[in-house]
């Protein structure tokens, strides 16, 4: 039993939270292991702790807990730091957006051709930025040794500036390559024949290798289009976009298939307009990225949150009532696939799915896993630069980080068509955000198709971050 010292930051972000306990209580090598929960929000941060100890003692575990609002106080003498915050919440995506679409930015000016998620700003949210910054910084300070595990957006952009500007131990992580499974189900392949392989940046991954019972299955996807690509498609909820008319086409174009968010993040053919998003991503929404989508997914946090704090106060109140009957039974009553992920948090045979437990569980005991893993490129996709970040695949065990050999390689078309402009987009906003010139996110918007005159691109800059 290794006992370690763990921070979350950030984790008033409940399902999260209880995510990763679960997976720690899931995982013998790291029972006795001390967790320490960060917000500044102090009601979502002490009902989370609550849920937390319930949860470990319920799952008979010996974790300790205990909470703070306090950065420095969360990092120092910690063995891992996972970061979860989203500086201004999405009550600041929300402000930002709405700006932007005043001046004729339709889903604001953070969304950009490769980059449509709709809580991955990288133009105007330098709060963000500083943030990470100043973790890593602050883990520098206090704890040396610590690593790092990057789950707040933007990934890509985070772990770029991070690794550049600090030498602490860090790696980011993204859960989009889950979506290699949904591709193999589809087609009615069995997961766990399935010999795969992602690579390419956050929210920019491909299927690089895709073989089925030692063959090549991209043959069988071909099949699959050619019979059922015409078919309408219609997703059961905005998320489950993978085998959207969008991905199918962009795997026609690109020659490999997009994974994950990387569906969501395609060029302006697919994302014009309301009407535009719901052809290539299905009705009612249109995607997640779509004022339909992402309404449908702030009322599942809100739900969540409401959940949250009444399981908190009913705990507080009744501290003798079993937590897994009420968070099963209240799961029911929730829209979206709650009751299947509330069984799952107490099943012992299942992780949550999330990396940042096993990842700790490997590098402290040393059992070796694979991860997909967000980290400098460093010649591993030959065509970009070393230090970008990239995701892809690799062996994480005591000795550190092994990345595999990507192979097949990723066709040149994603390289010269998809990877470099964006890796591009990243460049710019990194600059803008490092030398702090809002004149340069206009400069970059006078290349965005919304933009009609430089006065619109300057007014609504102007606005966002106020005269320069």
């Amino acid at each position: 039993m290794s006992r370690v010292k763990i921070s979350i930051i950030g984790a008033g972000s409940a399902v999260f939270s209880l995510r990763l306990v679960s997976d720690l209580c899931k995982t013998r090598g790291l029972h006795g292991s001390e967790v320490t929960l960060m917000d500044i929000d102090e009601n979502r941060l002490k009902a989370v702790q609550i849920l937390a100890t319930k949860f470990a003692s319920e799952m008979k575990t010996e974790l300790t807990f205990k909470s703070t609002t306090d950065l420095q106080e969360a990092i120092k003498g910690s063995d891992f730091v996972i970061n979860t915050a989203l500086v201004g919440g999405h009550a600041f995506l929300d402000r930002i957006r709405a700006i932007g679409e005043k001046h004729g930015y339709f889903r604001g000016i953070d969304s950009q051709e490769f980059n449509m998620v709709s809580d991955y700003y990288t133009l105007t949210n330098w709060n963000q930025l500083s943030y990470f910054l100043q973790i890593a910084r602050t883990i520098e300070e206090l704890s040396p040794d610590a690593w790092l595990l990057q789950a707040a957006n933007p990934v890509f952009e985070g772990t770029t500036l991070i690794r550049r500007n600090s030498k602490i131990k860090m790696i980011g992580f993204c859960h989009g390559h889950y979506d290699v499974f949904e591709v193999a189900e589809t087609l009615g392949l069995e997961r766990e024949k399935i010999d795969w392989q992602v690579a390419g940046v956050n929210h920019g991954i491909w299927m690089n290798r895709f073989r089925y019972e030692g063959r090549d299955a991209y043959p069988i996807l071909d099949r699959y289009i050619a019979e059922k690509g015409a078919e309408p498609f219609r997703p059961v909820s905005p998320f489950r976009i993978q085998m959207s008319p969008a991905s199918l086409e962009m795997y026609g174009f690109y020659g490999i298939m997009p994974i994950g968010d990387t569906v969501r993040n395609s060029s302006w053919k697919y994302h014009y307009d309301q009407e535009t998003l719901e052809r290539w991503y299905g009705s009612p929404w249109g995607s997640p990225d779509s004022e339909p989508g992402w309404q449908w997914y702030k009322d599942q946090l809100g739900q969540i949150t409401q959940a949250t704090m009444g399981l908190a106060q009913a705990i507080a109140y009744y501290p003798q009532a079993s937590l897994e009957m009420l968070v099963t039974e209240g799961a029911k009553s929730l829209s979206g696939d709650f009751t299947g992920e509330a069984m799952k948090l107490y099943d012992p045979s299942q992780m949550s799915g999330e990396q940042h437990i096993p990842f700790i569980d490997a590098i402290v005991n040393n059992n070796a896993s694979r991860f997909v893993v967000n980290t400098l490129n460093e010649g591993t996709i030959s065509g970009i630069d070393d230090d970008v970040a990239v995701e892809v695949t690799a062996v994480v065990d005591s000795q550190g980080i092994h990345i595999e050999d990507v192979a097949p390689r990723l066709p040149d078309r994603v390289i010269d068509w998809y990877l470099r402009p964006r890796i591009m987009r990243m460049e710019w906003a990194l600059e803008a955000f490092m030398k702090k010139d809002p004149g340069l996110i206009v400069e970059i918007l006078m290349r965005d198709p919304r933009t009609t005159s430089y006065e619109q691109a300057r007014g609504v800059v102007e606005e966002i971050f106020g005269a320069w």
